[in-house]
């Protein structure tokens, strides 16, 4: 073949371009890699630890979760420090301690005259999310306002209007406050007044569903900007009871299982009045009842919040957002369901403090990690928004730390124990405190008499917890008061001089 000049400068000319096309390509890759990820974080209400089919432990069908975990990281160790909707949500929202944002326990009429409501003022995760370009959307349960009473209304109030200018910057609101009816599920939606409710006549966890699927593949003024990252927060409100507003389609692989079939943890015990725990005003005793007439229900529940999360998990992949969105998947706390002779949570036990943490994040997280990290729910603000670059406006003075490099990097401090709080509505210096580090559970509680008990378990050698052995193990016992001692000054717990005082009587 004979070469010409003017073939010869074709052939520059092609070669030029191909390497211009080549790295063009590259930068294009690199600054997506660069570009801000979005968020999606997903926390059902009383979901625990052991109520999904990866963890091995209770007998549930949750193939979208277990798919998750497969392909993120699963933090075996996030524990909610203080097991309760409105105080687990306000750590979640401030970063803050209870004491520190005056959500001291569940946020109710009764509740209004002591403002345990989620406080303006409070720089929130939110806040900080839009300050760096997001725009942030709410769907589902909040339960972070006490309403104010109505006069001549005896009974407690617990749904709660929250009006924009309280909603730290959401931009899409599609929330409610504190109702559990699961098939009749109402909303406030956007820029709905106080009397523009919005009823709905299905399944709260399908219909939220819905509704985030049209968020994610249909941005418009009504829903997200094109132009910016997202960052999604959906509370669906089951497996919180009440356990019978449940599909009758999810019913069908529990519903003909024997009660020793469902539940199988060793601690279990039907029983019991839990007499020795009479001292302890959260949790429920008395009513195991409740677990023969609902443990199907609420792993059926279970099941159906996994679909409807898997359905909204594929929507994400054919957007194409899935690469560069981080899903997290946890809980405000757990549920007893019979363990201990006890029902629903708040209370130091594994099945009330032990919840869902389950991360994906392909773009910067290798599928199928584990991690025993111990987590708490102060953390869970800073750790993600340092993940996503957020950094802008975080406030310095946070009760939680950041995580972030022991997740993407496996690098850094790791922390050795996450607090344990109980506290009475209105007092500060209430209630109960303790650790769990990775092997041990200890708790001081103070009951209305002021005296004092001491629990330990040895969660590695006793799982189940089904031994208190703070009397025969003095040493252990001693180390875990003093670390706690520590931690309750390092926090500046008002707990701890109200402790102190009584140890000089």
């Amino acid at each position: 073949m004979k070469f010409t000049n003017y073939s010869f400068l074709v052939l520059l000319t092609v070669i030029f371009f191909l390497n211009c096309k080549d790295k063009n390509a590259s930068l294009v890759k690199e600054d997506k890699s660069h570009s801000q990820p979005n968020l999606l974080f997903i926390f059902p209400d009383q979901f625990r630890n052991a109520a999904i089919g990866v963890n091995n432990q209770d007998p549930v069908n949750t193939p979208n979760l277990d798919k998750l975990a497969g392909e993120g990281m699963i933090i075996s160790n996030a524990i909610s420090s203080y097991p309760l909707c409105s105080p687990y949500r306000g750590m979640l929202m401030t970063g803050l301690l209870p004491y520190h944002n005056n959500l001291l326990t569940n946020s109710n009429s009764q509740r209004y005259k002591y403002d345990n409501s989620w406080q303006k003022d409070d720089i929130s995760f939110s806040d900080v999310l839009v300050e760096n370009g997001y725009d942030a959307g709410y769907v589902g349960k909040l339960h972070l306002t006490s309403p104010p009473p109505i006069e001549g209304k005896d009974s407690v109030i617990w749904d709660a209007y929250t009006p924009k200018e309280f909603r730290h910057g959401f931009n899409f609101w599609y929330a409610y406050g504190t109702f559990d009816q699961h098939n009749n599920p109402h909303y406030w939606i956007n820029d709905a007044k106080e009397d523009e409710l919005t009823q709905i006549n299905e399944w709260s966890a399908k219909h939220e569903a819905d509704v985030i699927i049209d968020y994610l593949k249909n941005p418009s003024a009504e829903t997200r900007s094109k132009d910016k990252p997202f960052a999604l927060f959906w509370s669906v409100n089951p497996p919180h009871p009440p356990y019978h507003y449940v599909p009758e389609k999810y019913m069908k692989s529990y519903e003909d299982k024997s009660l020793d079939e469902l539940l199988v943890r060793d601690n279990v015990d039907l029983e019991t009045a839990a007499k020795d725990l009479a001292f302890h005003k959260g949790a429920t005793r008395g009513r195991t009842n409740l677990a023969k007439d609902h443990v199907a229900e609420y792993f059926a529940m279970v099941t159906g919040v996994d679909e409807q999360i898997g359905r909204v998990l594929e929507a994400l992949e054919e957007k194409g957002l899935d690469d560069n969105t981080i899903v997290v998947l946890t809980s405000d706390h757990g549920e007893m369901m019979g363990s201990h002779g006890l029902m629903s949570k708040n209370i130091w036990y594994e099945e009330s403090i032990n919840v869902p943490f389950i991360i994906r994040w392909p773009e910067r997280l290798k599928a199928g990690q584990k991690s025993d990290l111990l987590i708490s729910p102060t953390d869970i603000m800073p750790t993600i928004l340092n993940m996503m670059g957020a950094t802008k406006g975080i406030p310095s003075d946070l009760d939680g730390k950041d995580l972030s490099s022991l997740i993407l990097e496996d690098k850094g401090d790791e922390p050795q124990s996450v607090m344990y709080y109980f506290i009475e509505e209105g007092q500060p210096a209430s209630g109960h405190r303790g650790l769990r580090t990775k092997r041990y559970t200890y708790v001081i509680t103070l009951d209305g008499k002021d005296q004092e008990r001491d629990i330990l378990f040895d969660n590695q050698e006793d799982p189940y917890q089904m031994n208190n052995i703070a009397d025969s193990a003095p040493d252990i016992k001693e180390k875990l008061h003093q670390d706690l001692l520590e931690q309750l000054k390092l926090k500046k717990d008002p707990w701890l001089e109200r402790y102190m005082e009584l140890q000089k009587k």
